[in-house]
């Protein structure tokens, strides 16, 4: 029964959330998973490491193939500029990955959490 109440709820929340408040979600989530990595970066193991590296690595893919997709109605400046950060986050990720540094995440952190308040301010005004 818990579990149907559950499942129930995720469909409900899922359609109730907007396109960019899920982004801003996934973004918060992501910034949080690394955020845990670099407060336990002595404790943490290569695995965890990776698995948020990962993580992030994957929504920036997805961000950055529906942003920069014919379809999408983003202005090409725009469009443009999510792509250069994209790569500039890609290249974070190997910097990360291969130095033994918690401070380097300091800078995907602060990407996550700005892109996702910007989302979020946008979906306040509209």
């Amino acid at each position: 029964m818990y579990k149907q109440a559950a499942q129930a709820y995720q469909k409900t929340s899922q359609v109730a959330v907007s396109p960019r408040e899920l982004e801003a979600n996934l973004l918060m989530k992501a910034a949080a998973r690394l955020q845990l990595i670099k407060d336990e970066w002595g404790e943490s193991t290569l695995a965890e490491k990776d698995d948020a590296l990962v993580y992030n690595r994957k929504l920036w893919s997805i961000l950055v193939t529906s942003a920069t997709s014919e379809e999408s109605q983003l202005p090409q400046d725009i469009k443009n500029n999510i792509a250069s950060l994209a790569v500039f986050v890609f290249k974070q990720t190997i910097t990360v990955m291969t130095s033994d540094d918690a401070e380097k995440l300091n800078t995907l952190i602060s990407i996550n959490r700005a892109i996702a308040e910007g989302l979020r301010a946008r979906v306040e005004t509209e």
